[in-house]
């Protein structure tokens, strides 16, 4: 798969270590920022990451800050963009069964290490359900903008 990764300086940490992990799952990883812990704004790194996916450039997508609230609200003004808060396994998978999201929000202050890989193994790992969801999937987009 591909998939797009991004954070803030509070998830930095975090998404260097999910990104290592991914790739050594045989995952090619795109890394949108931000490079450094030195403090920065979630916008500058949520915003190009939903592009990506939301041009289909990469299967899905991961992004991380602080709670997760920020950089999740960020990339859910994309229209093509699902992006969910995941801090439980349960969560991400219902994410990806029920809400075909493509980008899944961890919140890197609230979260162990090990949880972030268990909730990112789910959500990569998870596919759509389809069938009723995908009526509803349909009408999330705001068509009068």
């Amino acid at each position: 798969m591909k998939i797009a990764i991004a954070s803030d300086h509070a998830g930095f940490e975090l998404k260097n270590k999910l990104k290592e992990y991914i790739e050594k799952k045989g995952n090619l990883v795109k890394d949108f920022g931000s490079y450094t812990n030195e403090a920065v704004d979630y916008p500058d790194y949520g915003h190009p990451l939903a592009e990506a996916v939301e041009k289909k450039e990469y299967d899905l997508g991961i992004s991380i800050c602080g709670t997760g609230n920020g950089i999740n609200m960020t990339v859910n003004k994309h229209q093509k963009i699902r992006s969910a808060l995941c801090w439980n396994v349960e969560i991400a998978e219902l994410a990806r069964k029920h809400n075909n999201a493509n980008i899944c929000a961890l919140p890197a202050r609230f979260i162990s290490e090990e949880m972030a890989i268990s909730i990112v193994d789910t959500f990569l790992s998870t596919s759509f359900d389809g069938g009723r969801h995908a009526i509803r999937i349909n009408k999330i987009p705001n068509n009068s903008v």
